[in-house]
């Protein structure tokens, strides 16, 4: 009797901790779920708001564009100012965005090479946080997206075919061009978005724009972004704080040094602040 009456114990007890762990995974099957529709509600109202936001300032920059064309053709600062304040008042409303090494950031009137890992499409906001009139590289046909795309145009950012060869060496020899009068620009030498969040190993052809060119090349990690908004998931924003590390300048004539450094510098930062 004791035997069968441990047995039958022994039963009711297995399978109370099956319901209560059933119970569990059911709760935190609702609480994501939940998290899910929040961050997807977060993403539709960010992307509206920086949506309506953008249309105001395109006219604003509408207007300017004629006067930096004749003055300011390479910077286009005013324009640029627009394009920060789009961003900075954006990503206010839904998230911090942390600038690190300010100090290290190169007034806007000297030529560098900005070069940044990639694993979300924050990041293009995050960089706007610098406060610097750089071009960054975009494939041409976010070019066409309404109000956004018309508004990269008239900043003077670079449209790129990727995967056509010309296309490649014309971007390239545009923003030497940029350099050399005086302006910036910003690569994201991985090429493309991780999907994963971790750093693929760079691409040379920034670097040897700075190479050629002997501009300072300037290293900057981006933090909490891929966990903000993933790529591949625009649809969801979580609510996560993003940090922006400028590191110190690299300078040199040999492309190869630039890129191994520059990427030592980013994912080393990378792993200490995750």
């Amino acid at each position: 009797m004791t035997s069968i009456s441990s047995s039958r114990g022994a039963r009711v007890a297995t399978a109370a901790t099956s319901g209560a762990a059933a119970a569990a995974g059911d709760v935190a099957r609702e609480n994501e779920g939940a998290f899910n529709l929040g961050a997807r509600l977060r993403a539709i109202t960010f992307f509206l708001t920086s949506f309506f936001l953008a249309v105001p300032l395109l006219i604003v920059m509408t207007i300017l564009f004629p006067f930096c064309w004749a003055f300011d053709r390479t910077r286009r600062s005013a324009l640029s100012f627009c394009n920060d304040v789009w961003a900075t008042v954006s990503c206010a409303l839904f998230m911090k965005i942390e600038v690190e090494g300010r100090e290290n950031v190169p007034p806007a009137d000297e030529a560098a090479v900005y070069v940044a890992n990639h694993a979300s499409f924050m990041d293009i906001y995050s960089m706007f946080h610098l406060r610097r009139p750089f071009k960054f590289i975009s494939k041409t046909s976010n070019f066409l997206i309404p109000v956004i795309g018309w508004s990269m145009f008239l900043t003077g950012h670079v449209p790129l075919k990727r995967m056509e060869r010309r296309s490649q060496m014309e971007t390239l020899k545009k923003c030497r061009d940029m350099l050399g009068d005086g302006g910036s620009v910003l690569f994201f030498p991985e090429g493309m978005r991780s999907v994963t969040g971790k750093m693929a190993p760079f691409k040379k052809g920034a670097f040897s724009v700075a190479a050629k060119e002997n501009v300072p090349v300037v290293p900057v990690t981006i933090v909490g972004a891929h966990e903000a908004m993933a790529s591949g998931k625009e649809y969801e924003l979580h609510n996560n704080s993003i940090k922006v590390i400028v590191h110190p300048r690299i300078q040199s004539t040999d492309a190869d040094v630039l890129c191994e450094r520059s990427e030592k510098i980013i994912k080393e930062a990378l792993v200490q602040n995750s």
